[in-house]
């Protein structure tokens, strides 16, 4: 699957965050988007880790953006959210994902590495600023 909650969330999250004056914190967050906050949790630290956003400790702390909408891409978002690079099905990703394992005789494999170069082409061209 291309995009689950964790990647909805993940966007959710950083359209709330990109329109604060002050950073917010992950209860804040989860409950005005009405997200379980030990999952949001898990994504903000996740999208901190890969330097989308950064934390500010303390009283006023919270999470904020570490870059200019314009140099976050959906690909980036993607990876950070779900841990992995976003696939179409399990085997346009890798070649030795192929669940069949027929890829050196999938009369479909060359399609789906295409569809999937252009899926991956999409995310890595589309900024949070052509979203939010």
């Amino acid at each position: 699957m291309l995009l689950t909650r964790a990647s909805e969330y993940a966007l959710l999250s950083l359209d709330t965050i990109s329109k604060s004056d002050k950073p917010i914190g992950a209860e804040l967050l989860a409950n005005q988007l009405n997200i379980p906050k030990s999952f949001l949790a898990k994504i903000l630290q996740n999208l901190a880790k890969e330097k989308i956003l950064e934390s500010k400790k303390g009283a006023h702390g919270g999470f904020f953006l570490a870059k200019d909408l314009n140099e976050i891409t959906l690909y980036s978002v993607v990876i950070s959210a779900e841990g992995k690079a976003p696939a179409v099905l399990d085997c346009t990703q890798y070649i030795d994902t192929c669940p069949s394992g027929i890829i050196g005789t999938c009369s479909i494999s060359p399609f789906l590495h295409r569809f999937q170069k252009k899926i991956d082409d999409f995310l890595i061209n589309l900024t949070l600023k052509d979203v939010f």
